[in-house]
Order: structure tokens, then C-alpha cells, then sequence
């Protein structure tokens, strides 16, 4: 049986952990997708305790539900299972994301842009007024390895010889972090890579001309994290300035976001925010 079943989705990673329930972001993504996306088919890859967790409701809107077989995942290895995703999604043509970011309108026309790589990674963010952001706060260590400022809160990714050799080098460079930073990394700062960093060396390694589109600097997303929004890292930013919503759109500070938002709050999804979202999806 092929590994590819539909030719276009969404897919994310969903592994719930003590303190995030990821399952549920998942679920409100994937309603938001099915609300906004023309291209709208959603797959959602869970290990075996969070595939225990799905519901009903929850199967009214994941077209996949795709359990891990090989699960590497642990608390303090959170991003273990990433390079996999190569091998689990359902499509030919992915865009991959991060659970925690929301679509405030229709981007069926990036897809034409993508297929001009065989793996794009978001080059960049944007914050809440709509800049490209300059903020290195939390980018120290890309400069000091000259890495490509690549952020994996949305990816694409077609089923391809050079997206195979991309997904193969991020499992090796996620085998051998030990020995990159010892030996190769300056300043590291991780003992295991987030997802952000994994891919931005795996870029470098597989030549990042290939698995990036800078000059396309509309395929990324409006990044809440304080810093790069000018804001202090002492409060969530949903509590310290006015975040607002109308159906799809986000408003911040009175500011529509027409980037997908890429919220890093965990928490902002509330129960409220579920119930709006499957009463609009007709889920019951």
C-alpha cells in the first residue's frame, strides 16, 4: 500500500506532555484550516498515549490520524520524532506546522510558490505591525554559526530525491548533536536541537539555496514571542497587550494579522476558543 494517499495537507505533530495538550491544538488548527484553506486536508501524527486521548469529535475533522511506530519522543527530547514526518504523511505535497500557529485567511496561492523547491523553510518572521523583525534575541546562536535563519513553524516539503536526503541528513544531524556541538557548534545552548535549529543546520549541510525562498519573504507567519514584537518576556503577551478575534481573524493591539499566527502561548487556545471553533465546524 503506498504511503501517499492525497496529492495536497497539513500536517502536524501532536505528542501530548505533562504540562501541554497539544492534541487539543491540533484540533483547533485543523478546524481552522478546514474554515479558511481551499487545499484543506488535515493529518495529525500522535504517538500511542495521545492516540488513546482522540475522540469522536476529534475524527470529525482529522482526515489522518497517523500513530507512531518508532517513537523517540521524550520530555526533554520533545522534538525526536521530527525528521519522520518525511516518512508518515499521507501527501505528496506537505506543508508541515507547528500546532500552535492559526491561519487568518486563505494561502492556496503559496502552494504555486513552493513547488519551486523540493523543501521550503520559512526564512524569517514577521511581528505582530507586520515587519520583517530584525530582533536577535533569541537568534544568538544562528549568528554565531552563520546558520540561515530558518523558522519550522511552517514548512513545505514534496515527496522528492532531494527532500528524502534533506529528512535523512536531519536524522543524522539529530544522531550525532553530541559530536556536532562539541566539535563543530559554537556557543551551543541546546542539549538536544529544537526544531528551529535542527533544520537550520540541516539547511547548511544540504545546501540552503535549495531548501529556502528568501526573497518570497510573504511565506512565513507573524511570531508572537515577546521579543520580537518589542514586548517583555516577564508576562504571555495575550495578557499584557489587546488580543482580539472575529471568527478567523487576530487582532493585536487593534492590528489584523494577515500572516498566519504563530501564537507560542500554549494557553490562548482556551475551552472558549474550542467551542467557537467547532460550533462554526458543525462538530457534535
Amino acid at each position: 500500500m503506498t504511503q501517499h494517499k492525497e496529492q495536497q495537507g497539513f500536517v502536524t505533530f501532536a505528542q501530548n506532555t505533562g504540562t501541554v495538550d497539544y492534541l487539543k491544538l491540533a484540533y483547533v488548527q485543523a478546524m481552522n484550516i478546514k474554515l479558511t484553506q481551499q487545499i484543506n486536508k488535515y493529518a495529525v501524527i500522535v504517538d500511542k498515549k495521545t492516540a488513546a486521548l482522540v475522540t469522536d469529535r476529534h475524527r470529525q475533522v482529522f482526515d489522518y490520524i497517523i500513530e507512531l511506530t518508532d517513537d523517540y519522543f521524550t520530555e526533554h527530547n520533545r522534538f525526536a520524532n521530527e525528521w519522520q514526518v518525511f516518512h508518515l504523511t499521507p501527501f505528496k505535497e506537505t506543508i508541515k506546522l507547528e500546532s500552535d500557529l492559526l491561519f487568518t485567511r486563505n494561502i492556496e496561492h503559496w502552494w504555486d510558490t513552493f513547488r519551486l523547491r523540493d523543501v521550503v523553510l520559512s526564512t524569517g518572521c514577521k511581528n505582530y505591525l507586520g515587519e520583517n523583525s530584525k530582533d536577535r534575541r533569541y537568534r544568538q546562536f544562528f549568528d554565531d554559526n552563520d546558520l540561515p535563519d530558518v523558522y519550522n513553524g511552517l514548512m513545505y516539503f514534496r515527496y522528492s530525491n532531494h527532500a528524502a536526503i534533506f529528512f535523512a541528513k536531519a536524522k543524522e544531524v539529530f544522531e550525532n548533536w553530541q559530536s556536532l556541538t562539541d566539535l563543530v557548534l559554537k556557543n551551543c545552548r541546546e542539549d538536544s536541537p529544537s526544531t528551529d535549529v535542527l533544520y537550520a543546520v540541516t539547511s547548511l549541510l544540504t545546501d540552503p539555496t535549495l531548501s529556502a525562498l528568501p526573497s518570497a519573504d510573504f511565506i512565513n507567519f507573524a511570531h508572537m514571542k515577546p521579543g520580537i514584537n518589542g514586548w517583555s518576556d516577564a508576562a504571555a503577551w495575550n495578557e499584557s497587550v489587546l488580543a482580539e478575534r472575529s471568527q478567523d481573524m487576530i487582532r493585536v493591539n487593534h492590528i489584523n494579522q494577515y500572516s498566519p499566527v504563530h501564537y507560542f502561548v500554549k494557553e490562548y487556545v482556551t475551552d472558549t476558543i474550542v467551542k467557537e471553533y467547532e460550533l462554526r465546524s458543525g462538530i457534535n
